[in-house]
């Protein structure tokens, strides 16, 4: 998830900063707002709906690479030189994100909307969430975990080591990965728009960031002021991103704002095994760590980054595969709103039971 700072500075050592801590007020207050607007001008959003090409809404397009971009210049390759050390972090990390949690939050996905939910939900609109489901499950938090580990005193250079590495994999392993689960939940796959999709939302992205880090530490005059100003340069861009993914929720329940007043609950059927499947991934992850003996400070973000989201690219992936009024798209904005606060509790938790754990 998407570092969304709204002041200039990151979060404060320990802390959390003001707009990570409100988000999910921020997203609900966007929920209520776009379904209100949709409802009161849906030629507007049907026009909006409209500009897109090749299945690749551009207005969406625009807002999604606001939020990522920013998020991609905080990755430091050069982090994966530390590949080696203390691999037994990186190992929980690799098999958690991409053997674990993708196939788990599919089996929720289909245990809820195809068996405890079914007498409440069509089951085309089931396939819909389990694919926005399938999507978040499948795309690891990328950005927000550094709040998550400063908030835990967790080793900073490590955690880089744990994003960098989760990007990379991400290139390869996301594209196909969707595929499989979507198919196996007998959902069609148009394999050009995932491609089309992972290439605009994770390697474009990653490589201007790539490039753009590049030239700011080449223009700090130094290893020493190149930190200082990658912080500068994307804590300017930090309210661009925090606008970016509040004006995304605003559109998204614009377009669906009619099948929400038609069935309120279903915002809760779609957060209940995102809730479950946080709160799984975490207690795994984290007990593997205690009986590895993995340090604090490396297990603690190991589980963060596992249970966290990548939600950016899940969003912009489901518009592009099913369309901005789908049930798909509509999971994984629901995915935002859940995140904060799941992911707060599970900070204190951790830091209550630090003392499980050997120090590093």
């Amino acid at each position: 998830m998407t570092d969304t700072s709204l002041n200039s500075g990151a979060a404060a050592p320990g802390g959390i900063g003001f707009s990570e801590k409100w988000l999910s007020v921020w997203v609900a207050l966007c929920i209520v707002a776009g379904i209100a607007l949709g409802t009161l001008m849906p030629g507007v959003f049907g026009f909006l709906a409209s500009l897109e090409v090749a299945s690749v809404n551009l207005v969406v397009a625009m807002l999604i690479w606001a939020m990522v971009f920013p998020m991609m210049v905080n990755v430091d390759f050069a982090s994966l030189r530390h590949i080696g050390d203390r691999p037994k972090g990186l190992l929980l990390t690799i098999v958690v994100n991409w053997l674990v949690k993708p196939f788990s939050m599919a089996a929720l996905g289909v245990l809820f909307f195809e068996y405890v939910f079914a007498p409440w939900i069509e089951p085309a609109d089931a396939q819909q969430y389990i694919a926005g489901l399938i999507l978040l499950g499948a795309a690891p938090c990328t950005a927000m975990v550094f709040v998550w580990s400063q908030m835990t005193k967790g080793d900073a250079t490590y955690t880089l080591v744990q994003v960098s590495v989760n990007d990379v994999i991400m290139i390869f392993a996301f594209a196909p990965i969707v595929a499989l689960l979507l198919g196996v939940t007998d959902i069609f796959v148009p394999w050009s728009t995932l491609i089309l999709s992972t290439v605009l939302y994770v390697v474009i992205p990653l490589v201007a960031g790539a490039l753009t880090r590049s030239w700011l530490i080449g223009s700090a005059g130094g290893r020493d002021n190149a930190e200082a100003a990658v912080s500068e340069f994307t804590g300017r861009l930090k309210p661009l991103s925090v606008i970016g993914l509040l004006a995304t929720v605003v559109l998204l329940f614009g377009f669906q704002g009619n099948v929400i007043l038609g069935n309120p609950m279903l915002i809760v059927m779609i957060a209940v095994p995102l809730v479950l499947q946080s709160y799984g991934i975490f207690a795994i992850t984290y007990a593997a760590a205690k009986a590895w003996k993995v340090p604090f400070n490396v297990a603690a973000p190991c589980a963060l980054i596992g249970t966290s989201n990548f939600f950016e690219l899940a969003v912009a992936v489901a518009i592009s595969l099913f369309g901005l009024h789908s049930g798909a798209a509509l999971a994984t904005v629901v995915g935002v709103l859940v995140e904060v606060p799941v992911m707060l509790s599970l900070v204190a938790f951790a830091n209550r039971t630090q003392h499980w754990f050997p120090k590093g």
